[in-house]
């Protein structure tokens, strides 16, 4: 039998406060044969909200994500930012959106600075933001020295920084990291979870997967738990 699950969804009405809806989730689902790797769920994240998944490994939660960024399609459901639908305004969705997944892919032939500025460059950013900004960003992650390195001579967490790093040079309305400490020393850490609070004070959605008991005790505006596909806020 399919079960569905209504988790939150927020209008435009007023309630005591003006909410602005950014990133809008309905009638989602992935399922595979008769498995639902992501079971119907239904939620919708405000402006200047921070929200953390948490659940086992294997749970859906990079299947979620994979669904959210456009990486696999959903079985079933539409997903909105900042009103545009991403089957239907995929290139406004993207302009609005920057993601991290687990395992970040890069190009063999670009360097990391060369990924930086590729990014930067592709989204409209100021050559003079993208040399400061750019720089400070590496600079905080320990990448500066190895900026002329290629991704696939980087460790695993270095790879994860430079793709911290390419979402953070872009501009977006909504910021999607799947498992974004997975291997993170505590000084990357510390210094993700002040970026982070900058972004909310910024007006910035943020909504990331994480086992890190800091980051849900520290950054969560909101928590869903997920298990064996099922989603509930916690």
């Amino acid at each position: 039998m399919t079960q569905y699950f209504i988790i939150w969804i927020e209008s435009s009405i007023e309630i005591g406060v003006n909410l602005t809806v950014i990133l809008e989730v309905n009638d989602l689902s992935k399922k595979y044969n008769e498995y639902y790797a992501v079971s119907p769920v239904t939620f919708s994240l405000n402006q200047a909200e921070i929200a953390v998944i948490t659940g086992p490994n294997g749970s859906g939660k990079t299947t979620l994500f994979s669904c959210l960024t456009g990486l696999i399609p959903p079985s079933t459901g539409t997903i909105k930012v900042s009103g545009f639908d991403l089957y239907e305004d995929e290139v406004e969705v993207h302009r609005r959106m920057a993601s991290v997944l687990d395992v970040p892919r890069f190009y063999t032939e670009l360097t990391a600075w060369e990924h930086l500025e590729f990014i930067a460059s592709a989204n409209n950013v100021d050559k003079e933001e993208i040399e400061t900004q750019g720089k400070k960003s590496f600079e905080d992650l320990g990448l500066w020295e190895a900026r002329s390195l290629f991704p696939h001579h980087y460790s695993r967490g270095m790879r994860l920084k430079l793709g911290l790093a390419m979402a953070f040079i872009r501009p977006f309305d909504v910021l999607l990291l799947d498992e974004p400490t997975s291997a993170l020393d505590v000084e990357s850490v510390d210094l993700l979870i002040n970026l982070l609070q900058k972004f909310r004070e910024k007006g910035k959605t943020i909504f990331l997967s994480t086992h890190d008991q800091r980051l849900i005790e520290t950054l969560s505006d909101r928590k869903f738990y997920i298990s064996n596909g099922v989603i509930n806020e916690a």
